[in-house]
């Protein structure tokens, strides 16, 4: 009886500390599937962290705001700049306690709450066997329009949004003019980024809006070089997903390692491949092959969450207005 009742209280015991180390990361659907960076990520941290790393796909800040305090994340990934100003006015975010001095953007990021683990810039994606890329933003706008063009919704895609910013970016005041060249190239706007790039790929489309990062996966994936990014000298719209520490944890020390292991290199040598974007800390020698061969920008344009913010409903309002006339 008493082997049974230490056995039995030895199992009790070690149910309940693994259930304590369970570490839950709210993700968006993309980076959980088996394409996505989080079972790589899963594999990675739970061989040093002892822990059982559970992420929940899904939205990200609709769901936290509705759960609020309640809610079951210890940590957040996948979020971008154009929705952390709506995040921090929640304060659902500690402080990530992570040292930044390993970064690699393009550009200075001193952000206490919202940790960057990639990057990439919005671009127009075209194959080379097909057509000549056009040389600068303007050069797009004043095309012929038997030229195809395949965008995303702004008001439901985080890749359209980006583009209504960027031309807000380089066109400002002009802004609704400019869209009003690019209307009658557009063929089709999706809803999200995988049907319009879905679209390009089958040939229904000579440009994609996509990023600067997309070419890599077919030099990668595919061994095929003929999908690349126009670059433009107007500079390219820059964007950075973000890692966020939720400040009731109940898994302080685990959130805190997981912070921690984001910037560290099994996380961001396994980032380009995993995500497809440019790692945060990650110097451009060690980059994969692919990403060694990338067309990037020399400017990048960048809105800060106050200023995206502030500039939204103006910039999506200018593209609506242009596209219904």
């Amino acid at each position: 009886m008493k082997t049974f009742t230490f056995a039995a209280g030895l199992l009790l015991a070690t149910s309940a500390v693994a259930q304590e180390n369970v570490l839950t990361v709210y993700a968006p659907d993309y980076f959980t599937s088996e394409w996505g960076p989080g079972p790589k990520i899963e594999e990675l941290f739970e061989a040093q962290c002892e822990c059982d790393l559970q992420f929940k796909p899904g939205e990200l800040l609709p769901r936290l705001l509705l759960e609020g305090d309640r809610t079951e994340a210890d940590v957040v990934i996948g979020l971008n700049t154009d929705v952390t100003k709506k995040a921090r006015e929640s304060g659902l975010f500690a402080e990530h306690g992570v040292d930044l001095s390993s970064l690699t953007l393009p550009i200075d990021w001193t952000d206490a709450t919202f940790l960057p683990f990639n990057y990439g810039h919005t671009a127009f994606v075209y194959d080379t066997t097909k057509m000549e890329a056009p040389a600068s933003f303007d050069a797009l706008l004043n095309a012929d329009d038997d030229l195809r063009l395949v965008i995303q919704d702004p008001r439901t895609s985080v890749s359209g949004l980006a583009l209504v910013l960027w031309v807000q970016a380089v066109y400002g005041d002009q802004a609704q003019a400019a869209w009003a060249k690019l209307a009658p190239k557009i063929v089709t706007v999706t809803k999200g980024w995988s049907e319009s790039y879905g679209m390009f790929t089958d040939g229904e489309a000579d440009m994609v809006l996509s990023y600067t990062t997309s070419p890599a996966y077919h030099i990668i994936a595919e061994g095929d070089e003929t999908k690349k990014a126009a670059i433009f000298p107007e500079g390219h719209y820059f964007m950075v997903e973000l890692a966020a520490k939720v400040a009731g944890t109940d898994q302080p020390e685990l959130a805190q390692d997981f912070m921690d292991f984001i910037l560290g290199e099994d996380f961001q040598s396994m980032i380009a491949t995993g995500n497809w974007s440019i790692p945060a800390a990650l110097d451009q020698s060690a980059w994969p092959e692919g990403f060694q061969k990338l067309d990037l920008p020399e400017s990048v344009l960048f809105y800060n969450e106050t200023e995206a913010a502030a500039l939204r409903d103006e910039a999506i309002e200018a593209w609506r207005a242009a596209l219904s006339q």
